[in-house]
């Protein structure tokens, strides 16, 4: 067998070399040699071996340690520089987990051949997710590997000031990791300012995990029920208010009811219907900053009095006749 080059003559740096340089040489290395872009070439093939086996000891400090003090005799027992095999030969691997680029070789048995699963990239989540999905679809090697539970959704409804100030719900669901369609209690959080179509996560109350993994989320999307006399935008409010004539007409004062409380609007001498108000902090809180909150937006409609007493009619009558004569004479 021939003798292993130095990790650091491999990686073409110096033993003086930081983390960042380290990296960066394999980055370049590995993606020179990668069986993607080297398809057949075994030259390639076990260079990009090489160069990732020399990465995987140098970007350990504990291993890039034993290796200054005692070379690649460090790793002859215990195989940590080399490829990871287990005892039957089921996984073997030419990228290390600390690696940007990589692939793994998944054997299902001496009948079944092996698939290989190219990725770049730092996360390798989705890459094991692909390996043991059809490892165990495929009736392939079943090791104590453990998987986070499958993530559950579900429902709930909330009504208007519940999802404006937010409040504790004790929902029933069917506990999915129960025999026979047990049905479970939750006590949930919903905090102030969440809309329809938010979504509130309950970590570790979906499926249960696979060999001693975590437990997935249950995930509970929000539907907000509406309110009466309130329009819900965003984090703002709209509402409308109604004035008799007489206070549009001489000005006055009107009281709107807010979230927070009834408040009075002054109304302007004159003020004209569809005229909007502003009450600045009446919206909804924000879910980001509680010190933030939306406006409300109060629509005035003027009240059309539907009778009239004999005198409020001769007296409209003469405003009337005074209007149209200031109109006459304009």
């Amino acid at each position: 067998m021939a003798e292993k080059r130095d990790y650091y003559d491999v990686l073409g740096v110096s033993r003086n070399a930081d983390e960042t340089q380290i990296k960066k040489a394999y980055r370049k290395l590995a993606k020179k040699y990668h069986p993607d872009t080297n398809a057949g070439d075994a030259d390639a093939e076990q260079k990009f071996k090489e160069v990732t086996e020399a990465y995987n000891v140098l970007s350990d400090k504990e291993k890039r340690k034993m290796y200054d003090q005692f070379g690649h005799a460090a790793f002859d027992q215990s195989g940590a520089g080399g490829p990871w095999n287990n005892a039957g030969g089921a996984w073997n691997s030419a990228g290390g987990a600390g690696g940007t680029g990589g692939f793994w070789r998944a054997y299902g048995g001496p009948q079944s051949g092996y698939q290989e699963y190219h990725f770049e990239g730092g996360n390798m989540d989705d890459m094991f997710g692909d390996i043991f999905g059809d490892i165990f679809h495929h009736g392939g090697y079943r090791g104590n590997f453990s998987r986070k539970g499958q993530d559950v959704r579900a429902q709930v409804e909330v009504s208007f000031d519940e999802a404006a100030f937010g409040c504790d719900k004790v929902i029933r669901l069917q506990d999915p990791a129960a025999a026979g369609g047990a049905v479970q209690s939750l006590q949930v959080h919903i905090p102030a300012g969440i809309d329809t179509g938010k979504t509130v996560r309950l970590k570790g109350k979906g499926m249960p995990g696979i060999n001693g993994g975590e437990n997935g989320d249950l995930l509970l999307g929000v539907t907000v029920r509406g309110k009466d006399g309130y329009e819900r935008k965003g984090m703002d409010v709209y509402t409308t208010v109604q004035i008799p004539f007489t206070t549009a007409v001489f000005g006055g004062e009107a009281v709107v009811s807010t979230l927070y409380g009834n408040v009075l609007c002054k109304i302007r001498k004159g003020m004209q219907s569809g005229t909007k108000i502003r009450l600045k902090g009446k919206g909804i809180v924000s879910m980001k900053d509680p010190s933030v909150h939306g406006d409300q937006y109060v629509t005035v409609q003027i009240q059309v009095p539907r009778s009239l007493s004999p005198e409020a009619e001769r007296k409209l009558r003469e405003f009337q006749a005074a209007c149209a004569g200031r109109a006459q004479t304009a």
